[in-house]
């Protein structure tokens, strides 16, 4: 294999198409909803689980042959060792092989918060390298189960300060109610083949059930009078469905039913959910969804073990927030800014040991000027400037001046510093 080479550029180099940067003080409203998200979850015993971000093939393959995930938006490639390898599409699937790699004891509940990459049209929320909130709960087929998880998600989003949100509900049935719809939606469609927008209509062979939700106008009048699902559910799954209704109601979760969605992968059966914002476009609506998956890990090779979850896109979800105006970015969290124009050993040594103490510090660089020093400690959001010009440094002192809050500045012996501050901060929290 030859060795990469580079050749020069006029321009410099950007993020892909499809990619972007997350930068402070942005980056910071992300930490701030994957800690939200991961208390949230907590408190109902799941526990975070790292998969790689890349897999053999065949794990994403199991997703469903006929789906465009698999046919036109996996990122694969064959590694050194002529393995043939995929990025991680979708968190489901791998969470699932390490179930069935591990073993681990049931039920698994799991979250995960986690890059995905699909090779798509880029649009509002949605990049080729997205980001996903997710949980799942591997090992229990009990529909009680379906209603945790759904809760899980509109509870979250709740707590985010979300209110124009709307939950939609439909069964998909067991493996056999879904085969049996599968041929029967099949043979429907290929009567009306003609009348389907061309995009849906190839999708007939190979993946009927996506047809159903497309947002094409042409195809939407064609379908009118597809035959539902729903009213094709055998009795176990008609029980199982009756169950997860009457736990939401009880819950006092509202949702509307919806035969038509039918979710993208190919895995899913009983229990099939989204929420979509009503403050987003129609075409970036869905801010999260999932469902169960009760044949996906015998798919991949283990035993027969049933399965629920769901993922949350974050791009999306805080586009939603954005449009409520709610979960605004944290404010900044240091504590105390260090102002040294005295050479900045005190600076360079009291901002470690204030950092060490507990107390959140940052300190100017570079041998600035006064001025622009106290520039900075105004953007930080300090409660605290510490203060160490040449008449501190020759006394042994430090100068501490609230920067928010009424108060007067004084000296403190160096060597008292950072009993001061804490002492200081701590009324000023009061």
């Amino acid at each position: 294999m030859s060795e990469p080479t580079s050749t020069p550029r006029s321009e410099p180099f950007k993020a892909p198409v499809g990619t972007r940067d997350v930068l402070p003080p942005e980056s910071g409203r992300w930490q701030a909803l994957v800690g939200a998200f991961a208390a949230h979850v907590g408190r109902a015993g799941f526990g975070l689980v790292q998969n790689p971000m890349f897999e053999d093939l065949g794990v994403f393959a199991r997703m469903g042959e006929g789906t465009d995930v698999v046919r036109k938006e996996m990122y694969d490639f064959r590694d050194k060792g002529d393995r043939h390898l995929a990025l991680r599409p979708e968190g489901t699937a791998s969470v699932a092989r390490a179930f069935v790699q591990h073993r681990p004891a049931t039920p698994w509940k799991v979250w995960y918060a986690a890059p995905s990459f699909r090779y798509e049209r880029p649009q509002a929320g949605r990049y080729r390298q997205h980001h996903q909130l997710g949980v799942e709960a591997l090992g229990s087929a009990d529909p009680d189960l379906d209603v945790e998880v759904v809760a899980l998600l509109w509870d979250f989003y709740a707590r985010l300060g979300l209110q124009r949100v709307e939950l939609v509900l439909n069964s998909m049935g067991t493996t056999e109610d879904r085969r049996r719809y599968v041929e029967e939606i099949r043979r429907y469609l290929r009567a009306r083949a003609g009348e389907l927008d061309p995009a849906d209509a190839e999708k007939i062979e190979h993946h009927p059930m996506r047809v159903l939700d497309s947002k094409r106008p042409a195809t939407i009048d064609a379908i009118g009078d597809a035959p539902r699902i729903t009213d094709r559910l055998s009795d176990e799954a008609a029980g199982h469905f009756e169950r997860v209704r009457a736990g939401l109601v009880a819950l006092e979760i509202p949702f509307r039913l919806e035969p038509r969605l039918v979710r993208g992968l190919d895995y899913y059966t009983h229990t099939t959910f989204e929420i979509v914002s009503e403050a987003l476009d129609a075409a970036q609506s869905t801010i999260g969804g999932g469902g169960r998956y009760d044949g996906l890990v015998e798919a991949l090779g283990g035993p027969p073990t049933p399965g629920i979850g769901f993922g949350s896109g974050v791009e999306r979800v805080l586009l939603s927030c954005d449009a409520e105006g709610v979960f605004a970015e944290p404010e900044p969290t240091v504590d105390v800014f260090v102002v040294d124009t005295a050479g900045g050993d005190v600076a360079r040594d009291l901002s470690v040991e204030l950092r060490r103490a507990g107390i959140a510090a940052e300190r100017g660089f570079d041998g600035r000027s006064m001025k622009s020093q106290m520039k900075s400690a105004g953007r930080s959001g300090a409660e605290v400037a510490v203060i160490v010009g040449p008449d501190e440094a020759a006394a042994g002192c430090v100068t501490l001046r609230p920067l928010h809050a009424e108060g007067e500045q004084r000296q403190v012996p160096r060597t008292d510093a950072v009993g001061e501050i804490a002492e200081l901060l701590a009324r000023l929290s009061h």
